[in-house]
């Protein structure tokens, strides 16, 4: 049950890259993420509004933080992945840029949260970043027709995933899930609500294949996704559901060569192995500095993020 739970989970979180490759011919990034969210939020608000105990002991401090980290973690990273997959960056690369998200927040949580960060762990920082090197290189060469600028894209979204991560681990005060995916959502929905009007890009395409890959992204990687992250998480653990995480990338990229015709060749095969690699390397420096008196750097360096529910609505 665990593998077939933890296959699924892998499935339906890559899932998003691959909806916004299908949306991503029928409308406007801002036009995609304005449908996905509003109805999203309005099934939330009506969840929340029965769950009222959840949201007690909250100030309007806490309510504001949580509306800052869904921008960051979820307006800011949502809309350079989708545009960025417009411009022509393949799923898989776009999807190797995202995770490298917990390496670099890993390296940063010394200098910023004044935690321990060993030499494994920087080690392995740099070994992901040459995996994405290498992946973005074949990508680029491969004749896809994306401008140059278009990779720095993703690298903008991965940087508001840090933001993010850092904006959650400075907070006190525990926010239910429930809580935090509602204030992100609706969240969300505004600023894409108020990107798309301002854009003239609110009135969604009649094509059956825009109402498709909406649907493809409200079932599998909002709800299939974060429902799957939790469920994991209680039976197996925080360390089993973020390792979890690293395989997205490579089965992004082969799900997006087999679907899309997106590039993948020796140089693609031989990067996302390095990826694997660097995650590898950095969880046993994570593993090996967790003794006694010395602080280890949080989960940042050795899973995805401490955002755990707040990427739960990719």
């Amino acid at each position: 049950m665990n593998f077939l739970l933890s296959l699924a989970f892998v499935l339906c979180w890559s899932s998003g890259f691959i909806g916004a490759k299908l949306g991503a011919g029928s409308a406007a990034a801002v036009t995609i993420l304005m449908w996905r969210f509003v109805p999203l939020a309005a099934v939330l608000i009506v969840f929340a509004m029965l769950r009222r105990l959840s949201w007690r002991g909250l100030s309007a401090r806490d309510l504001a933080r949580q509306a800052v980290i869904g921008a960051l973690s979820q307006s800011g990273y949502l809309l350079t992945v989708y545009y960025a997959i417009q411009l022509g960056v393949s799923s898989g690369t776009t999807a190797l840029i995202d995770g490298v998200q917990p390496l670099v927040a890993g390296a940063l949580a010394g200098p910023l949260l004044r935690q321990y960060v060993s030499r494994t762990q920087w080690l392995g920082l740099c070994l992901g970043v040459s995996g994405v090197t290498v992946v973005t290189m074949a990508d680029a060469t491969a004749g896809t027709g994306a401008p140059w600028w278009s990779y720095l894209v993703p690298f903008l979204g991965m940087f508001s995933l840090v933001a993010a991560t850092f904006c959650e681990s400075r907070s006190r005060t525990q926010v239910a899930p429930v809580v935090s995916m509602t204030i992100h959502g609706v969240t969300s929905a505004v600023v894409f609500a108020a990107l798309a009007v301002s854009a003239g890009a609110a009135r969604p395409p009649t094509e059956l294949s825009f109402w498709a890959a909406i649907t493809w992204l409200v079932a599998l990687p909002t709800f299939g996704g974060y429902g799957l992250y939790w469920l994991i998480l209680q039976r197996s653990g925080v360390t089993e559901v973020n390792t979890l995480m690293f395989l997205m990338a490579p089965v992004t990229a082969v799900w997006g060569a087999v679907m899309f015709d997106e590039p993948f060749g020796p140089q693609t095969a031989v990067g996302l192995a390095i990826g694997l690699a660097a995650v590898v390397v950095v969880h046993r420096g994570a593993t090996s500095s967790s003794r006694p008196g010395r602080p280890v750097a949080g989960r940042a360096a050795a899973c995805p993020s401490d955002l755990g529910h707040d990427r739960g609505t990719r």
